[in-house]
């Protein structure tokens, strides 16, 4: 991996760090295309079974950092491709949401701009009462471009979506809890993220796949094809190994052997 990602993989759950702490993981260019060949190195593997993600050092990412910005390094920003709606810098955390397996993010120290909007992509996140977290790209005379405005809208109510997107104010760990923005506190983030993780690996991989792809489509599609897609899921994982392992197992009363899901 590069020096800005790194990522370590233990019984199937990869442990995913920014490492660039003496720029408190600030995103130029080469964070961004770092973590989105983590997340594509990592959707290959059908033996992950969840992901946790955090920035190491003093802070999950303080946000865009302005000074490798100038030009770029001739890489064009808003490039597409094919299999992702979102472009070049929206896939530095939208890759997270797309991910087929849970990504559980650990938030301490600051969390603003481009770094919060990579953690609102993640299925769950553990922030710290004393972390600092802000939309604050309206310092930069900027909207958030991050996929965050996806995310945000789906965890906050509209007029508080908007004060944070329109003033860019810092909100605490604690705030940002009340407000939706973190699902839990801890003052361990990244220790509460990885037990939520192996939690989750130790599930049937073909029904938690399932179960993500079902809630990331649940927003984008009607009734009828809400419904239409979850007995398609249903379908696909009944009476499959994994999910007769998982009723086996329970009527045991031992740990489940589950198999990779093709």
């Amino acid at each position: 991996m590069s020096d800005r990602v790194a990522v370590e993989i233990e019984e199937g759950v990869a442990d995913v760090r920014l490492t660039r702490p003496e720029k408190l993981n600030a995103c130029d260019i080469a964070m961004f295309e770092a973590l989105v060949e983590a997340a594509d190195g990592l959707a290959a593997d059908r033996s992950l079974r969840a992901v946790v993600l955090s920035g190491e050092g003093r802070g999950f990412s303080a946000g865009i950092d302005v000074s490798a910005f100038g030009g770029a390094g001739g890489r064009n920003l808003f490039e597409r491709s094919d299999a992702s709606p979102a472009n070049f810098v929206q896939r530095s955390a939208w890759a997270w949401r797309e991910l087929s397996v849970p990504v559980v993010a650990a938030v301490h120290g600051v969390c603003f701009g481009a770094g919060l909007q990579i953690a609102l992509a993640a299925d769950v996140r553990f922030v710290a009462p004393d972390a600092r977290l802000s939309v604050m790209e309206i310092k930069w005379g900027l909207v958030p471009d991050v996929s965050g405005t996806r995310t945000l809208i789906h965890l906050v109510r509209d007029d508080v979506a908007r004060e944070l997107v329109y003033t860019g104010r810092q909100v605490s760990g604690s705030e940002a809890a009340a407000l939706g923005l973190a699902s839990h506190l801890s003052d361990t983030p990244h220790e509460a993220a990885l037990v939520l993780a192996r939690e989750i690996a130790a599930r049937s991989p073909s029904a938690i796949r399932a179960d993500k792809r079902l809630l990331n489509a649940s927003r984008q599609i009607d009734d009828a094809a809400g419904l239409r897609l979850e007995e398609g899921l249903q379908r696909s994982v009944m009476g499959k190994p994994n999910q007769r392992e998982a009723v086996q197992a329970n009527l045991e009363k031992r740990t489940p052997l589950f198999t990779d899901p093709e």
